[in-house]
């Protein structure tokens, strides 16, 4: 039987967050004027998991954290090949905490690091410039924890289609997948507004947006009277 496992709100959020992954990790690496981009993608990403927090409680049934994080019991039944249902599985479930966990890590230093020669985080001017310091360390110590669980995720991929003879790319594109359990229920229309006007309202705060401006810097000392 043919039913849907994944609403578009949970797909677009996924292959969203995998777009600015990637795009925060190439500009990183290119550095100079490409920091303006990383600091954008870093704001979108906070965006999406905040998204995504809110779908876990209000989304459809398979993208909701109660259907999905479960405890060692489970675990260890999939471990034994005795678990059965659809969406995420016990142990991806970790995977899918470690991930936005790390990903929220990495965005929350990153607001308020700077590198030392023309990028400052949207954030930069609510702490000294040690503390900033001390936010970049952090975020760079985290970015290979990122990058293993990113392989883990895709060896987890190729795992399924090789020995499982299951796709997990197509019922993320499609939302649909053979199965005996029942299709995905509720996220509606109500669900998603709350969502979105919540993400918005985290990019807002992290942007630094509503920070008062900074003072016009002197053109030059005031001019010596004559006598």
């Amino acid at each position: 039987m043919r039913i849907r496992v994944w609403d578009l709100p949970t797909r677009l959020f996924h292959w969203l967050l995998a777009a600015c992954v990637l795009g925060s990790f190439i500009s990183a690496k290119i550095g100079g004027n490409a920091m303006v981009w990383h600091g954008r993608f870093g704001l979108t990403i906070v965006g999406l998991l905040a998204f995504r927090v809110v779908w876990g409680v209000a989304g459809s049934t398979y993208s909701r954290f109660t259907q999905f994080v479960r405890g060692p019991a489970a675990i260890q039944a999939y471990l034994r090949g005795e678990w059965h249902g659809e969406g995420h599985n016990p142990l991806g479930a970790l995977s899918v905490l470690a991930m936005l966990a790390t990903l929220l890590a990495l965005a929350s230093t990153g607001l308020f690091a700077n590198d030392d020669i023309a990028f400052e985080g949207p954030l930069y001017a609510l702490v000294s410039k040690e503390l900033s310091d001390r936010f970049v360390g952090v975020h760079r110590l985290i970015e290979p924890l990122l990058i293993l669980l990113v392989l883990a995720h895709l060896a987890a991929i190729a795992y399924y289609v090789r020995f499982r003879k299951e796709s997990l790319i197509m019922p993320m594109v499609t939302g649909w997948k053979e199965s005996g359990e029942e299709d995905a229920r509720g996220g509606g229309v109500a669900a998603l507004c709350v969502a979105l006007l919540i993400a918005l309202a985290a990019v807002y705060g992290a942007s630094g947006a509503w920070l008062p401006a900074a003072a016009p810097m002197s053109a030059g000392a005031p001019a010596t009277p004559a006598w």
